[in-house]
């Protein structure tokens, strides 16, 4: 075994220069090997890289063009799509996922940084002359400083893609928090920003764990917190980040459901439920983990999808697998253990995942695919987010009773209809209580220039991420009220201002 890398944070543009009390271990999970050993930042690291990144703000960035900003901004995209099969292979590295997601994953996150690039028009105000007589009135949009942006484990490029381009573009500076089970991939680009000509210190990266997170939320300097994470964590940061005065967008959990009716393409059905159910090893905050089936069609469906599961073949992401591993130990250890939760309550185990052969060296973190049937509502497998590769079936006798079983669930992240009715996909779209809807597709991420966010406890504050509510998130407006000198208008008048 090699000897395990440091990892540290960037700040300025370089790598931290101080010595951690505290280290935490990343692995590969393909092989179980450590691979590197991550500083943990104290609570007064973070606002030693605050203060580092108020300062670029203030002196440098904020103040600067928007062509100037720009031009910074294309490089960078330049720069990453260049590079992009690098980061890929430190995110299968970290995380497990095999290449070509982890490509898709970092190829989704230029399209953020694209949409970017067109922030002058994103940026421009609206302009009324003679709104009174001899009065205008006009809008801006203008920076925060500082903001923090805290990332998940399953997408260490893409869900900072979301956020970080968008933020820079608007003119802030940047402190950013990645997941410390893979945080390699963050480095990495925070580097292509660097060589893309950012000013030091406007995009700094600070690993840590909860004392990192709550020096974040709780500094007076950082004026709004970008989250991704489960539900129980999104919660915590929205009100602990608005307590302390911040506008705050946390992303949470999900349990996203595929309702297929009985007109589908039951082909087409059971090729969505296989790709979006264990793409990732089912750690995306967008997998299908309920199928609910329309009957009659169940037994139809499950058998198509047995049929290619079996076609799957899960092993090491850098080799000619389908399905990598799960990020940590203890992490597939929670996941399995569902699956004697399940049995136990009833539900039909028709794949066991702890039974699959797996293409690895060492002793890697991996459970293949698995699938329920005859799952029931108030069962674990189903009430839970397992955020692994499980897949439950529940049926139902109607559309009707499939869409109130959505809406009853207590998140609202993703969902997918699979129907060759327009009338019921329509319906669908309107009814269900959900953020973001596919009709015949599985994964409904939306394009950067639409927003990315769910309903109910999937979703903690008013703003989704990217698109022009991301726009809108990392800028404050302003109205500005303008009349020039004239001697007409001179005189007292204690009465509030009237238009004329």
């Amino acid at each position: 075994m090699s000897t395990p890398t440091r990892i540290t944070h960037l700040v300025a543009g370089r790598p931290w220069e101080g010595t951690a009390e505290r280290t935490s271990p990343v692995y590969n999970p393909a092989t179980g090997e450590q691979t590197g050993v991550l500083d943990l930042a104290s609570a007064a690291t973070v606002g030693e890289v605050i203060d580092v990144a108020k300062r670029a703000w203030a002196q440098e960035w904020g103040q600067l063009s928007l062509a100037r900003r720009t031009q910074v901004l294309f490089a960078f995209r330049e720069l990453l799509n260049a590079r992009k099969e690098e980061i890929a292979a430190l995110i299968t590295a970290e995380h497990g996922k095999v290449l070509s997601d982890a490509l898709g994953e970092v190829t989704r996150g230029l399209e953020v940084a694209e949409f970017a690039c067109g922030i002058p028009l994103l940026l421009k105000g609206g302009f009324t002359e003679n709104a009174s007589t001899k009065i205008d009135v006009y809008s801006i949009r203008q920076s925060l400083g500082v903001v923090a942006v805290i990332s998940p484990f399953n997408f260490p490029a893409m869900v900072p893609l979301w956020f970080v381009p968008v933020a820079i573009a608007c003119g802030n500076a940047v402190v950013i928090k990645p997941s410390e089970k893979d945080p390699s991939a963050v480095n990495a680009v925070a580097r292509l920003w660097t060589e893309a000509g950012l000013p030091d210190g406007v995009l700094s990266v600070v690993h840590g764990d909860k004392e990192a997170v709550d020096a974040l939320l709780t500094h007076p300097d950082v004026k709004a917190v970008s989250f991704v994470g489960s539900t129980p964590i999104a919660r915590y940061v929205y009100e602990t980040g608005t307590a302390h005065g911040k506008r705050v967008q946390a992303l949470g959990g999900a349990k996203n459901h595929m309702l297929v009716l009985p007109d589908a393409d039951l082909d087409l059905a059971a090729d969505a439920a296989v790709n979006a159910g264990f793409g990732s090893a089912g750690e995306r905050c967008m997998a299908i983990s309920a199928l609910v089936a329309v009957e009659p069609i169940g037994d139809e469906l499950v058998a198509k999808i047995v049929d290619r599961m079996g076609k799957l073949r899960t092993g090491d992401g850098t080799r000619d697998s389908d399905m990598g591993p799960l990020v940590t130990r203890q992490h597939r250890d929670k996941v399995a253990s569902y699956l004697d939760a399940g049995t136990e309550a009833g539900a039909t185990l028709v794949v066991d995942g702890r039974a699959g052969e797996f293409d690895a060296d060492g002793d890697g973190f991996f459970l293949a695919p698995t699938l329920f049937d005859n799952v029931l509502p108030n069962m674990s497998i189903y009430t839970d987010e397992i955020f692994g590769p499980v897949l439950s079936v529940l049926r139902v006798k109607s559309y009707d009773e499939g869409l109130e079983l959505i809406n009853a669930n207590p998140y609202g992240n993703g969902t997918a209809i699979f129907t060759n009715d327009g009338g019921a996909a329509r319906r669908f779209q309107s009814e269900v209580e959900v953020g973001m809807v596919g009709v015949n597709v599985p994964i409904p991420v939306p394009v950067s220039y639409y927003s990315f966010g769910g309903w109910k406890n999937s979703l903690f504050g008013d703003t989704h991420a990217h698109g022009i509510e991301g726009v809108h998130f990392f800028t404050r407006g302003k109205v500005v009220t303008s009349r020039w000198l004239d001697p007409s208008h001179g005189g007292l008048n204690l009465g509030f201002p009237q238009n004329d």
